[in-house]
Formats: C-alpha cells, sequence, structure tokens
C-alpha cells in the first residue's frame, strides 16, 4: 500500500493561513486538510457564509501559491462539539447548519477536494436519548446525500463526548446509515482506555484517517509516548487497499491538553515513522 501523507493546516494555529500552508509545502506535504472551524479567525463557517466567493478566491490563491491540494475539509460549525451540533434540538439551528453546510459543499467543489468530514453530535440531557439519536441519523443522512450530489464522499469522526465515543456506539451508528463511512482517529478511543485491538474493527468503514500519537487518558502524545498500534492499523488498512489519505493530525489547543507537544518535531517525526510502511502489499508490511 502506498501511503498518501496530508497535514492538517489546524496544526499550526498561530501562524497566518498563508504561514501555515507555507509551512506545510516546505515540510515536503503535497496535500492539506482544512480545517473549517468556528474558532478560527481565518478559516471560519461564518467568514466563509458572509463572502463566499471572496473566500473560496483568496483560498485558492493561497493554496496555489503554496502548490498544496486540499485532501479533506474538516467542519465544524460551532465553538465546541456541542454548540450548533448535527442534531441540535433547536430547529433553527439545525436549519442553519443546512444552509452552512451548503456552503461548504461549495467550497470543496471549487477547491477540487472530494472528502469532507463532520462530527456526529452530541447527546443532549435534556433530550431522549432516542430521540438524540434519531436526529443525528437524520441530519447525517442527509448530509450523505447532499454531498454524493455534489460528487462528495461524506464522513464522521468519532470523538470523545460525542454519541459516538466508543467502538460499540460507533458500529451502532454505522449500521444506521448504509454507506457511511468513518475519518478515523483512534488517538479519542485509546485516551478513552480501549484497545488498539479493539479499535482495528473500525479499519474497514474508514475513508480518511487522522494520525497522531496517543495514549490513555491523553489524546495527544509525543511518538515516544505512543501507543496507538499504528502497524497493525496499516496492516489492516493494506489488507482493505485503502486508497485514502493519512492526516498527520497534531492539534494545538487547551482542549484535553492537546498544547503539550511540539506540533511540528512531531510531526515529521510520526511521518518518518509511518513511512518505513509505505509498501506495496500486505505480506511486505511486516517489518
Amino acid at each position: 500500500m502506498a501511503l498518501k501523507f496530508s497535514c492538517a493546516d489546524y496544526t499550526f494555529p498561530l501562524l497566518s493561513l498563508r504561514q501555515r500552508l507555507s509551512l506545510i509545502r516546505l515540510l515536503g506535504f503535497q496535500y492539506v486538510d482544512l480545517g473549517l472551524f468556528a474558532r478560527d479567525s481565518q478559516l471560519s463557517p461564518e467568514i466563509l457564509m458572509a463572502s463566499p466567493s471572496d473566500f473560496t478566491k483568496h483560498l485558492k490563491h493561497d493554496l496555489d501559491k503554496a502548490d498544496l491540494s486540499v485532501s479533506d475539509v474538516f467542519l465544524q460549525i460551532g465553538e465546541t462539539p456541542d454548540d450548533s451540533a448535527v442534531n441540535d434540538p433547536n430547529l433553527l439551528v439545525r436549519e442553519r447548519n443546512r444552509a452552512v453546510f451548503q456552503y461548504v459543499l461549495d467550497l470543496c467543489s471549487s477547491l477540487g477536494c472530494k472528502h469532507l468530514s463532520g462530527l456526529p453530535g452530541v447527546q443532549h440531557p435534556e433530550i431522549e436519548k432516542t430521540r438524540d439519536d434519531a436526529c443525528a441519523v437524520a441530519e447525517t443522512a442527509w448530509r450523505m446525500e447532499m454531498s454524493s450530489q455534489a460528487g462528495l464522499l461524506y464522513s464522521i469522526e468519532p470523538h470523545i463526548g460525542s454519541i459516538c465515543s466508543d467502538v460499540d456506539s460507533t458500529l451502532a451508528f454505522l449500521k444506521t446509515i448504509p454507506r457511511l463511512t468513518l475519518t478515523l482517529d483512534y488517538g479519542h478511543f485509546i485516551a478513552a482506555g480501549q484497545l488498539s485491538e479493539t479499535v482495528h474493527s473500525l479499519v474497514p468503514f474508514a475513508s480518511h484517517v487522522h494520525v497522531r500519537g496517543g495514549a490513555k487518558s491523553h489524546l495527544q502524545t509525543s511518538l515516544k509516548e505512543n501507543r496507538i498500534d499504528f502497524e497493525g492499523m496499516l496492516e489492516r488498512l493494506a489488507n482493505r487497499s485503502y486508497r485514502g489519505f493519512l492526516a498527520l493530525e497534531y492539534v494545538w489547543t487547551d482542549w484535553q491538553g492537546c498544547n503539550r507537544t511540539d506540533n511540528l518535531s512531531e510531526t515529521i517525526l510520526l511521518r518518518e515513522h509511518l513511512s518505513r510502511f509505505n509498501v506495496d502489499s500486505p505480506e511486505a508490511m511486516n517489518v
């Protein structure tokens, strides 16, 4: 399996967007994962909706100047996962979410990006779980359909605090929506105490993969402290003839203590580590 690497622009949030893209290209990446997050002062849904044509034009210019292509757009509409969640109980919030999503589809098409990631939703204490889950399923199915019509693949990223916070709940959610795929990040499961051997069962559903060091109770760690079985993950991806990206996704934020790693060094080290397994057949992965 020939590995395709990308790097998240939000690995380096203290830099301007142009600086982020230039650095990612300087590191040797040809592809970038873009984070369209409410917390980002340069790449946010609000800025996109305020002036879609200008936003797209300037972003395309910066990407062209850095000689980068977009491997994935990761959408988070609210400041936190429970803010403007896909299954928000308020109909008006969900309608606005849909409007934002349509703008993002147009953006992806303009950028030539074929993959779009989002969050699965959260549990709202005031809402019965079955209703909360049903709403998440309905909205996710709608996003999948709209993406398909636009020639894109939409996937969800299970994460800490979501309705897909462990392997069992993720598999249950996948069963409700045929052909739904995952932006798979082992770190969220490992941090919650699950074993890599258990998380491996999600590999068949992966259309995009986030990679960074992780360990129990630590969503993000250095490679030296990492407890994720990347070798086992790559072997299973190869057996599935995976053709998607491995996105280096170190982040820098107070959330879950993800501001305690040297993102620049760890991105380089992890890519070098994973590159050892850049092979053309599953048998060759036993190195």
